[in-house]
């Protein structure tokens, strides 16, 4: 049985795959940490959605492949034949869903707010906290070497997400709410 707590972290430092310990607040931990974060989002979202709905099973896949990002991620130098690598096939699966939600959708024409239904907005967030993973991952890659389908993957990822939370909203029968460009000049008053 593996213990919880270990105290070795009491000092700020972190152990990472290997048995290198780093600062909790190196580029690796937040990179991995946020990653961490988005999966926790998405399952989140999953609690919202019946199981038998289409992106349910797409978003348990997508908490799969994360742990084996956050796993790349957490692992410097080479890596272990244990370790779960990204592959670009990853990526691929995202991009094929996101053309067949998109398929279900009315095409976009303006930037939309997040939200509607709670599902949907989960989702929104889900796709920042993606976003800041593929940012830490990008800080990553310029300080150390990192298995690059990794950050392609996240960046593949939070667009699948954005789909997704249209998604939701539209089998919920929800329509996209545009933004209000201030820049635009005011409906008029019927």
């Amino acid at each position: 049985m593996v213990k919880i707590y270990t105290k070795t972290g009491d000092d700020g430092s972190t152990g990472l795959w290997g048995g290198d310990r780093v600062p909790k607040d190196a580029a690796r931990i937040h990179a991995y940490g946020t990653v961490d974060e988005c999966n926790a989002v998405i399952g989140v979202v999953r609690t919202m959605l019946a199981s038998n709905h289409e992106l349910d099973s797409m978003l348990e896949t997508v908490q799969n492949r994360l742990f084996a990002v956050g796993a790349d991620l957490a692992t410097p130098g080479e890596k272990p034949p244990a370790i779960p690598r990204v592959h670009p096939d990853d990526s691929t699966v995202i991009e094929q869903w996101i053309d067949r939600l998109e398929e279900q959708l009315p095409p976009l024409k303006q930037f939309i707010l997040p939200g509607g239904n709670p599902a949907s907005a989960w989702l929104h967030l889900a796709r920042t906290v993606c976003r800041r993973a593929e940012r830490w991952t990008v800080s990553l890659i310029a300080a150390d070497a990192v298995h690059k389908p990794a950050a392609v993957y996240l960046n593949r990822l939070s667009d699948f997400l954005f789909v997704a939370a249209r998604y939701a909203n539209h089998t919920a029968g929800i329509s996209d709410r545009p933004w209000d460009n201030p820049r635009r000049p005011p409906k008029p008053d019927l």
